[in-house]
């Protein structure tokens, strides 16, 4: 079984989006969005607005990652930012994070499937699968983060891979309660593919080190990836 494939959009080059998008929609599963606020984490990178600009050339899911304090607000921005896309039956994922929706976290999945996504959650390298258990049949998504949130290019925290045989094992148990995409984000490059593909990885975000930086040429360093990916984990993309 091949890996679902989210390039990271605050890694590409802001200069060529046409021409990478382009690219990506040809060969890749959905975009991953980043959306910081400054102060859940110390960064600010992309916007709802910059979403609808380039909706109309996008032709895979955006998978929204909330790093806000507030997810909550977002929702609606994020929607109409996408309903282009919505009316073409692309269907987007919103995916706050555990931590920033404990307290409400039914009524936020409920106003995100109103909204039209798809519904994610994301977890902290040092946040115990148990906080999201009550909730888990809910989600269509659960993004593991391998890395602290905020920034690109840090090293890889393998305490993650514990929790992600856990959901592994959820799945396997009760498919017809679970049935959430297992995903990961951070470090997913040559040197860490195998260890996730063991562990049960089923959604790959690629960024700087698995993607982008292969090559100046994204076509070329696309493939440069799949290559990685065949050799290091056996993935199988003909």
């Amino acid at each position: 079984m091949k890996p679902l494939i989210s390039p990271s959009l605050m890694c590409m080059d802001f200069l060529d989006m046409r021409n990478q998008l382009e690219i990506l929609n040809k060969r890749s599963d959905m975009y991953h969005f980043d959306i910081m606020d400054g102060h859940y984490v110390p960064n600010i990178t992309l916007s709802p607005d910059l979403a609808k600009v380039i909706a109309p050339a996008c032709g895979l899911p955006l998978d929204f990652h909330l790093m806000v304090t507030d997810p909550g607000m977002f929702i609606e921005p994020c929607a109409d930012a996408v309903a282009s896309m919505t009316q073409r039956g692309i269907i987007s994922y919103y995916s706050p994070h555990a931590e920033t929706i404990n307290g409400c976290a039914f009524r936020i999945f409920d106003r995100i499937k109103a909204a039209g996504f798809r519904t994610g959650v994301v977890i902290n390298p040092e946040t115990p699968l148990c906080m999201v258990e009550a909730y888990l049949h809910r989600v269509d998504k659960i993004t593991f983060m391998s890395v602290d949130p905020g920034f690109a290019g840090q090293p890889f925290i393998p305490e993650v891979l514990d929790k992600i045989r856990q959901a592994k094992r959820l799945k396997q148990e009760d498919p017809q309660k679970y049935r959430f995409i297992i995903e990961i984000d951070g470090s997913c490059n040559r040197r860490t593919y195998q260890t996730l593909a063991d562990a049960g990885v089923e959604a790959l975000i690629v960024g700087t080190s698995g993607l982008f930086g292969n090559d100046p040429d994204l076509e070329k360093a696309y493939n440069i990836m799949l290559k990685d990916l065949r050799q290091v984990a056996g993935f199988d993309f003909d």
